[in-house]
C-alpha cells in the first residue's frame, strides 16, 4: 500500500488529533506541528521533535557535501572563502538569534536554516541555471524545489511501508520552515506567468508530501520561521559576502567615500536586484551605514584590520536583527510567535541597508565573474555530464540514482535521475565525473 493509499484525500494525517510525538515543553507548537509524514515514535523523551529535525539535517550526507560547493567564490579559489556550509551555519546561528527573540523555537529555524541551500548544485547559481536547462523538458531544476525533493526523497534515512524513501521525515513545521516559496511551478504569485514560474518550493512529482505539509496553512503564505529563514539568508549574503570581498580585497573600502563609485555601487544593485528600491532610497542606505563608527574605512589585511573588518560584521548582524526583532514585536507583541501567528516586519531602513550590501557583492565580486572563463567551463561540464549520463543508460549513475533510473516509468523519470545525480555533485567531484567519464562521449 502507498502512502497515497494509506492517507487518501479528506484522511486525516499522521499526528492530527493525535501527534505521532508528544509536544513536550514547546510553547505555540501542537500536534499538527509536530507530525511526520511517516509517524515515529519518540526515540528519546529528553529531546523535542525539533531537536530531533536539527539532528538529522546535521548528520545528512546533503549537508556535508556543502563544504565543497560555490557560495560565490569557489571553494578551490581561496582557504579563506565561505563555501555553501559555512554560509549555512552562519545563516543558521543568525536565524537562531532572531527565532529566540521572537519566541520561535529555535532549533525549528537553525534546521531551517542549516536546510535551506541543500539543494544547490554544484558551482551556486551558475549550476542552478544549467540544471535548468537541463531539465525544460521535466519542469525545470530550482534550488529551492531540490532542497525539499532531499528532505522528503533524496536523502536516505526513513521508508515508507513500500519501501520508497521519504528523507529525513521531518516534522510537519520544520519541512513547512524550509519553503521559501509555498507553492510549485506556476502556482504561486502571478500563475504560470509570473515569479512562481521561476521561484517554488516543489516540483510536481514532489506534490504529494507538499499538500500534506501544506495542511492547514494560508495559501501562498510562508510560515514565520520560514521568513526568518530567508531574512537570515539575506543577512549571510549581504554581511559576510561583503566581508569575503574586503578580505581578499576585490572590494576597496577607500574607494566607497568617492560619490562616483557610490552612484555606480547603487546602479550595480538596482540592474542585479531590480528598481524596486529608488536609488536616493539606496543611496541613503550606504550613507548611513558608512557613517556608523563601527565602518571599516582601509583594509591592508594586517591584525589590527582583520579585527576591525570581524566587528563590523559582528556589528552589521546585530544591527539588523535588533531592528527586525523590534519592528515585528511592535506590531505583534510580546508573547510566543510561531508559525502563522505573525508575519515578520523588515524596516524599510533596514530592508535598504541589506540591498545595498548585497549589491556591493554584486558589483565587486559576482557581476564581474559572469564574464570570466571559468562560468562557461563550468555550465559546459554539467551539459557534458547531463549528456553522458543519458547516452551510458544509467550505468554511471550511484546506486540511489541508478535504482530512481531502473524504476522510472518514462524518458522524464530516467532525466530527473540523471539532475538529481548531477545536482548531489560537489564542485570538486562534477569536476573529477567530468574527466573521467567525458571521454567517453564519442563512445555511445
Amino acid at each position: 500500500m502507498s502512502v497515497s493509499q494509506e492517507h487518501p484525500p479528506g484522511a486525516v494525517w499522521p499526528g492530527v488529533g493525535g501527534a505521532d510525538e508528544d509536544t513536550g515543553d514547546l510553547i505555540g507548537y501542537g500536534a499538527t506541528d509536530v507530525a511526520r509524514f511517516v509517524p515515529e515514535p519518540p526515540k528519546n523523551p529528553q529531546r523535542t521533535p525539533f531537536e530531533r529535525d536539527r539532528a538529522r539535517i546535521l548528520h545528512s550526507s546533503a549537508l556535508r557535501r556543502l563544504g565543497a560547493k560555490t557560495q560565490v567564490l569557489g571553494p578551490s579559489s581561496d582557504d579563506f572563502v565561505r563555501t555553501r556550509l559555512t554560509h549555512s551555519l552562519e545563516v543558521a546561528q543568525v536565524g537562531r538569534a532572531l527565532g529566540q527573540a521572537l519566541g520561535c523555537d529555535p532549533d525549528l529555524v537553525d534546521a531551517a536554516c542549516l536546510s535551506h541551500d541543500l539543494g544547490h548544485p554544484p558551482y551556486g547559481h551558475n549550476g542552478e541555471q544549467a540544471l535548468d536547462v537541463v531539465a525544460q523538458s521535466i519542469g525545470g531544476f530550482e534550488g529551492n524545489a531540490q532542497t525539499f525533493r532531499i528532505l522528503t526523497r533524496l536523502e536516505p534515512k526513513t521508508l515508507d511501508s513500500t519501501g520508497r524513501g521519504v528523507g529525513v521525515n521531518l516534522t510537519r513545521a520544520g519541512l513547512d520552515a524550509v519553503a521559501k516559496y509555498p507553492w510549485t511551478k506556476g502556482e504561486g504569485p502571478g500563475g504560470p506567468a509570473g515569479r512562481s514560474a521561476n521561484k517554488y518550493s516543489c516540483y510536481e512529482q514532489d506534490r504529494e508530501i507538499f499538500a500534506w505539509m501544506r495542511t492547514d496553512a494560508p495559501a501562498g503564505r510562508r510560515c514565520l520561521e520560514a521568513q526568518i529563514m530567508d531574512f537570515s539568508d539575506d543577512v549571510g549574503y549581504s554581511v559576510h559576502d561583503v566581508e569575503d570581498a574586503i578580505a581578499l580585497f576585490r572590494m576597496d573600502p577607500a574607494l566607497l567615500a568617492d560619490s562616483a563609485e557610490i552612484v555606480t555601487l547603487v546602479d550595480a544593485t538596482r540592474s542585479w536586484y531590480g528598481g524596486s528600491m529608488s536609488a536616493d532610497t539606496l543611496g541613503a542606505a550606504w550613507e548611513r551605514l558608512v557613517r556608523q563608527p563601527f565602518w571599516i574605512r582601509s583594509y591592508s589585511g594586517a591584525l589590527a584590520d582583520a579585527a576591525r573588518l570581524k566587528n563590523l560584521t559582528s556589528q552589521l548582524i546585530g544591527r539588523f536583527i535588533s531592528a527586525v526583532a523590534g519592528a515585528t514585536r511592535e506590531v505583534f507583541g510580546y508573547g510566543p510567535l510561531t508559525r502563522y501567528d505573525a508575519d515578520l516586519v523588515i524596516p524599510e531602513q533596514t530592508a535598504a541597508e541589506i540591498m545595498v550590501l548585497k549589491g556591493a557583492a554584486v558589483r565587486y565580486v559576482m557581476a564581474p565573474r559572469e564574464h570570466e572563463p571559468v562560468y562557461l567551463r563550468q555550465r559546459t561540464e554539467l551539459f557534458d555530464l547531463a549528456d553522458v549520463l543519458l547516452e551510458a543508460g544509467g550505468r554511471h549513475l550511484e546506486p540511489v540514482f541508478a535504482q530512481a533510473w531502473n524504476e522510472a516509468a518514462d524518458d522524464a523519470g530516467r532525466l530527473r535521475a540523471v539532475v538529481d545525480q548531477i545536482a548531489s555533485l560537489t564542485d570538486t567531484s562534477a569536476q573529477a565525473w567530468h574527466a573521467r567519464l567525458c571521454g567517453m562521449l564519442s563512445a555511445f
